[in-house]
């Protein structure tokens, strides 16, 4: 018999395993689609935004931008692809059309498009040139289309919702095959934004009739839904199914916190898609090409999507020359050569499983557990929700990883569960988790063990779970943290058993012949500091960090506030520690905003722009939205703003944000007006660290 014959025969007899099991077992509330169950598997994919944010280094555009900015010097979709092929990513999803209007192929329905732009002669078409390379590599494709329009001169108005229709129709019939439909809720955002009434019954009949099988992306699905935060990590606690009714995608979403975990029985089947970038923004930036993601950062961010029944979508902005930057790239290798040796060996595999309760039907067997194939199972009898399972290995291990996965096609049930090794002459608990779903991986400190045990506490219907497996991950060097005081003093820390550290302050990178970090560095009027951790005598090198600040708050003090909540004293907001935070009192009487910050600098310098960090601890926090930035040289004279307008996308991405003036300002005294939070219902303000730009 042919050798491929065998493995046709093979597959067909591994299917008719799973169909018999499936037979005797109930499903369990809201299940997957095919569709879902494909998109699960995939895990771990490649975001790209590129458009001309690109060029202008704005995070949302205005749409007022000239087409003719988009003007990729060596754009090769082929790069792209093959980049996310090496870095182990399964598809590629592109912001087709972001809410600056601009369409990445020669729309009909816009005017604001490539044909426009100097790219190409206007001749050019990147959502073909990329379903191309897809094609080509093997990765699945994906669109990102915003329904919010800031261009088109329908937006707002009761014929637009068609011209999206007709929008989206354009793409979905003309670029092959798309698994992913990502609709973003934004909508007028701005201050005096137009508003849109969003019809997506009919995007959504427009995404069926054209790509039947893509999985649609909003805060409420219906395919997956958004994990409530842009960092990229799920809740420890994450069900696949949500509550939809009365909601929609955008500002009438479920609360984040919903959204992160999900509703236990909840109506529909929507599991978490956990986005982030690999850079602080989602476009490319020059400033930005020393800001990419630590690889312990991406560990933790895999650990917390994909290891906590999410799929994670990893955002990597293309530059300005229409490739991925070389920074970006050799992260994302790294991270793929990480996770190969992590999960290259399989300790639990071929172990001896034993478990404290077993179906009757033969083919549900515990066995099934180290099999290392995910279309087979065990299951206890109907009526036991509780059960032990206990791993016998032939010869002691050592591990730090466990996995294990549910059967999700007949539903998530698993609601707590224990984690259990065998330690001299008893078993020693080292993890207490709750849900499971597709894939649960825990990170534990190295334990060597001959034998492993899984209580399972609770869950909502009979167990079935498809495998468990044990991996010894490489050790990590942790990357340095660098922070700067009120006075100017800079330390560097790292959290890697004994390294050596050394540091640079004119820019080059540290080896072991730059300054050895021995105590706090004095740097009040700013610099950039380069960090690097080194062991094994200089041979292991953690990634570089780099830390460029501005002038120190020394000498700043608080000229006036507005109230001020208790325990967040206004000068929280200038002490140097992006961890404290000063927070207004409620203003009441129904006026709710303004609130007003000023600070006296000390001394009258030039000042070229601000910098505003938000609180980090809560999205409903009081973070400013939109804002007017005031310079003076008396404290009492302001004259007109020095910069005003909205933070962009500071809701779900709350990081530090860099206002550049249109013109230098000099002067000693500044204030922050914050005229809207990112919650509206919030009546107060915060800062957690408010600076200056004078270089």
């Amino acid at each position: 018999m042919k050798k491929r014959n065998v493995i046709l025969l093979a597959g067909l007899f591994c299917s008719s395993i799973a169909a018999t099991q499936a037979q005797s077992i109930k499903p369990y509330g809201a299940l997957p689609s095919k569709a879902q169950l494909a998109w699960q598997d995939m895990e771990y994919y490649m975001f790209i935004h590129f458009g001309p944010n690109t060029f202008t280094d704005k995070e949302w555009g205005h749409g007022d931008e000239d087409p003719k900015v988009f003007n990729p010097s060596q754009l090769d979709a082929r790069q792209w692809a093959r980049t996310a092929k090496l870095a182990g990513m399964k598809g590629i999803v592109l912001t087709a059309k972001h809410h600056d209007g601009f369409c990445l192929w020669p729309s009909k329905y816009s005017t604001h498009t490539v044909r426009e732009s100097a790219w190409k002669d206007g001749k050019g078409d990147v959502l073909k040139e990329l379903s191309a390379a897809c094609q080509e590599y093997g990765l699945k494709f994906g669109v990102y289309l915003s329904p919010w329009d800031r261009n088109h001169p329908e937006y707002g108005t009761p014929t637009y919702n068609q011209v999206f229709a007709n929008t989206l129709t354009e793409v979905l019939s003309n670029y092959g095959p798309v698994f992913e439909q990502w609709f973003d809720g934004a909508n007028g955002e701005s201050e005096g934004g137009k508003k849109q009434v969003y019809d997506w019954p009919l995007f959504h009949s427009v995404v069926y009739k054209h790509q039947p099988n893509a999985v649609i992306f909003s805060d409420v699905g219906p395919g997956c839904r958004w994990v409530g935060n842009e960092n990229g990590i799920a809740g420890t606690t994450n069900w696949s199914t949500l509550n939809v009714e009365g909601f929609a995608p955008g500002a009438a979403g479920p609360p984040a916190p919903v959204l992160n975990m999900g509703n236990e029985d909840g109506e529909k089947w929507i599991p978490a898609e956990c986005d982030v970038s690999i850079r602080p923004g989602w476009f490319y930036s020059p400033a930005t090409d020393d800001k990419v993601k630590t690889l312990p950062h991406l560990l933790d961010i895999y650990y917390g999507s994909v290891g906590r029944n999410g799929n994670l979508i990893l955002n990597v902005p293309i530059d300005r020359r229409g490739l991925i930057h070389a920074n970006d790239s050799i992260r994302l290798m790294e991270l793929k050569s990480n996770l190969d040796a992590t999960f290259k060996t399989n300790l639990a595999k071929g172990a001896k499983v034993t478990a404290s309760n077993v179906r009757k039907d033969k083919a549900v067997l515990a066995s099934h557990l180290t099999d290392g194939n995910s279309k087979t199972y065990w299951a206890s009898e109907d009526n036991v929700q509780q059960a032990t399972i206990t791993l016998d290995l032939k010869q002691p291990v050592t591990f730090n990883r466990f996995l294990v996965s549910e059967y999700i096609a007949l539903g998530q049930r698993v609601k707590a569960f224990t984690v259990e090794v065998w330690e001299g002459n008893a078993f020693k608990e080292v993890a207490r988790e709750t849900t499971i779903g597709h894939k649960r991986i825990l990170r534990l400190p190295n334990i060597t063990t001959s034998r492993v045990r899984i209580n399972i506490l609770d869950a909502k219907a009979c167990p079935v779970l498809t495998e468990v497996q044990l991996f010894k991950a490489p050790e990590v060097l942790t990357t340095p943290e660098i922070k700067r005081n009120k006075a100017g003093e800079v330390t560097i820390t790292a959290a890697s058993t004994d390294p050596v550290l050394y540091y640079t302050t004119d820019g080059s990178e540290p080896t072991v012949s730059s300054a050895r970090y021995t105590g706090a560095i004095s740097l009040p009027a700013g610099g950039v500091v380069k960090a690097k951790a080194f062991i094994n005598n200089g041979k292991t090198a953690s990634n570089t960090v780099v830390a460029d600040f501005d002038v120190a708050p020394a000498r700043w003090s608080i000229a006036h506030k507005d109230g001020e909540a208790g325990g967040h004293e206004a000068e929280k907001a200038i002490d140097g520690n992006a961890d404290t935070y000063w927070a207004s009192n409620k203003k009441g009487q129904g006026a709710a905003y303004p609130h007003e910050l000023q600070v006296d600098l000390g001394e009258s310098l030039l000042l070229k722009g601000f910098t505003y960090v938000p609180r980090r601890d809560n999205l409903n926090s009081g973070n400013i939205q939109e804002y007017a930035f005031y310079v003076s040289e008396d404290g009492k004279n302001w004259g007109q703003a020095a910069a005003q307008g909205a933070f962009d996308n500071i809701r779900n991405n709350p990081v530090k944000q860099t206002i550049r003036f249109k013109q230098p300002v000099k002067g000693r005294f500044i204030k922050l007006v914050a005229k809207r939070a990112t919650n509206e219902a919030d009546e107060w303000a915060s800062v957690a660290e408010l600076g200056v730009v004078t270089k």
